[in-house]
């Protein structure tokens, strides 16, 4: 119970990796505040907290409403007393090719992928300078670190929750917050399935069964991400035995994002040979 008597906020915790998130840190001990634009879902894992023996609170929250953001932290402290972890997991994608993107869809991801997320944070901030601790987890993404071809609003703004995070982390060490951030890679969630409805067969023009061998293929450890994979490394992030750990953006993606490092960079010593210093899109 190396989180008892903590009081976690999950963002988009009514599914996915976030509803693994919320049920890994009430193993761990904590209550937990599921914030979640869904009832019903929010609910929903606000009951398996309970049956884990652990307080839990539904709030309706849309994260891209301050005022939203502003009553998610009210109400913690009204019910829970203290706000000790935030987790920004709430996010959305959206794929296009860069010529066909709308300044709607580059402000929709912006908005829920990055504003949101400084937003959370800097309304849990004052209640953790009070108490001169904190842990703040948000979820960026391997597309945060190497990009991608045909989805660049979603790689902009993972980059921009690490830089977030970096630059949280330096402002915050003295009171005792810690900011880190976690990437993904291929999470299976009904969000990998929306990455093949809007990329896989519109601009890949690949089945559902080619879309996932290729990139099953691409993965070193041989299997895709399960949420309770990248919910394992947030629980320990938020506890105190990554209690030296601040300003991090920590891989957790069966070696892809390596692999994609590699073969970025033998791409890069192919064109600087030919003197053409073009990528090749996967």
């Amino acid at each position: 119970m190396e989180l008892a008597d903590r009081v976690a906020i999950v963002t988009g915790a009514g599914r996915g990796i976030g509803r693994a998130i919320a049920l890994e840190l009430a193993r761990l001990g904590a209550d937990v505040v599921v914030a979640e634009l869904d009832p019903s879902t929010a609910e929903r894992t606000a009951d398996e907290v309970r049956a884990l023996g652990r307080r839990a609170l539904a709030v309706n929250t849309n994260v891209t409403v301050r005022n939203d953001l502003d009553n998610m932290v009210k109400a913690t402290l009204s019910e829970l007393g203290s706000i000790d972890i935030l987790v920004n997991n709430a996010g959305i994608y959206r794929g296009a090719l860069p010529h066909e993107v709308t300044e709607e869809h580059w402000d929709t991801v912006m908005n829920v992928n990055a504003r949101a997320v400084f937003f959370a944070s800097q309304a849990v901030l004052p209640t953790m300078m009070a108490a001169r601790r904190g842990a703040i987890v948000s979820l960026s993404s391997m597309a945060g670190k190497i990009g991608a071809p045909n989805n660049l609003p979603y790689c902009v703004s993972k980059a921009a929750v690490i830089s977030m995070t970096k630059c949280l982390a330096l402002a915050y060490a003295s009171y005792g917050i810690r900011v880190n951030c976690v990437c993904p890679g291929l999470v299976e969630t009904e969000m990998w399935n929306e990455v093949y409805r809007q990329t896989g067969q519109p601009i890949l023009h690949q089945t559902e069964e080619e879309f996932h061998r290729q990139r099953l293929a691409m993965i070193p450890l041989g299997r895709l991400e399960q949420p309770q994979d990248v919910a394992s490394v947030v629980g320990f992030l938020a506890s105190d035995r990554a209690g030296y750990m601040t300003g991090q953006a920590i891989n957790v993606t069966g070696g892809l994002a390596l692999e994609a490092e590699l073969l970025d960079r033998s791409r890069c010593t192919r064109s600087c040979a030919t003197g053409s210093w073009s990528t090749a899109s996967q």
